[in-house]
């Protein structure tokens, strides 16, 4: 069994295996990371061998740990993404150029239409009538995208969403409240499927997944980082977030929201930023917690979608595959049937 972990930020780790009787044999990693002493190399061989397949990353972990010599040093990667790779061979992961990934970026959609795109397109590849898809949004209003999870009434201040024409909608993931208006956000969503992560914790699959888009960030220029769980940040502040859904048939649906320009006196009138929650972000006002991409890069929102596009087919390969006059059909009724109804919209009131 084969198992491939790119550590975000860092090496590929590489792990060769068999297994015997319901147990780890002839472990063999490898990979492009830096490991001192060279003999430590075959202490973390031996200290998988004889695992159960059934062992979590925790576990494997701290075998890896306890069977390295006192003084050792991993540059590059961890026991933990050691422990990743294993997980991956014995998963049977897919990596992403196994895949023959598709783009869509069509015109403004309504936001209850992205809404009901997102879920539609992340079930047709779980059903595998759609390859995997890179889908980046433009916004034909401007909206507060409210997370499954969250209260409507602590989240937004309908009264000043109403008096800026915002649109309230919940989307199926998790996560956070976000501020739109047409031209001033990058947003894009990856329907892929569930083999991608596999093996994988819900918070090394964030990482993992968006660890492309950092790489394009650090092209333009930006020192950028991922910070755990789900925030894209730079030296200069935030500059966005991500949210994630695993579907019921195995497909997983991520996407980010990174603030290109952002009118931060209208969005503290449609949004409730709490004080726990700039808090625990470290900042004294809600017009300095998101930082916008045109101040750092310099250039237009449609060059940097346009970068981003161009870096995630340099890396993993990609050609059109817009929505399909049946996709579109499921969604509009998507929207009537769910993503427009109070009782979607309230369900957390």
């Amino acid at each position: 069994m084969h198992g491939e972990y790119k550590v975000p930020g860092g090496k590929l780790v590489v792990v060769d295996l068999d297994v015997v009787d319901g147990r780890l044999s002839d472990v063999r990693l490898s990979g492009d990371f830096f490991l001192e002493p060279d003999e430590a190399l075959e202490d973390i061989n031996r200290a998988l061998v004889g695992a159960p397949v059934d062992a979590d990353g925790a576990e494997l972990a701290g075998r890896i740990q306890s069977g390295l010599p006192v003084g050792a040093r991993l540059v590059g990667f961890s026991a933990e993404a050691v422990a990743v790779a294993v997980r991956r061979a014995l998963t049977h992961a897919s990596d992403w150029v196994d895949h023959e990934w598709r783009l869509i970026h069509d015109g403004p959609q309504t936001p209850l239409m992205h809404m009901a795109l997102d879920q539609v397109l992340a079930e047709e590849v779980g059903a595998g009538r759609r390859a995997p898809t890179l889908r980046f949004w433009e916004w034909a209003a401007p909206a507060v995208v409210i997370g499954s999870f969250q209260s409507v009434r602590n989240e937004v201040d309908v009264v000043g969403a109403q008096r800026h024409g915002v649109e309230v909608v919940r989307r199926i993931t998790g996560g956070g409240a976000m501020f739109v208006e047409p031209g001033n956000t990058v947003t894009y969503s990856l329907y892929a499927p569930g083999s991608l992560v596999a093996g994988m914790t819900f918070p090394e699959s964030y990482a993992f997944l968006d660890d492309w888009v950092l790489g394009v960030l650090r092209e333009l220029g930006l020192n950028v980082w991922y910070q755990p769980l789900n925030d894209i940040v730079s030296d200069a502040g935030k500059i966005g977030g991500a949210a994630q859904k695993r579907m019921v048939s195995g497909a997983v649906l991520h996407h980010v929201t990174m603030s290109y320009s952002i009118d931060a006196a209208k969005m503290g009138e449609v949004l409730r930023v709490g004080r726990e929650k700039l808090s625990d972000k470290g900042i004294a006002s809600a017009n300095k917690r998101v930082d916008p991409l045109r101040r750092q890069t310099g250039l237009a929102r449609e060059v940097v979608i346009e970068r981003l596009i161009e870096g995630f087919r340099r890396r993993f390969g990609l050609s059109d595959g817009p929505v399909t006059e049946g996709e579109r059909a499921r969604a509009r009724g998507l929207v009537e049937s769910k993503f427009a109804t109070q009782e979607w919209l309230l369900r957390v009131p």
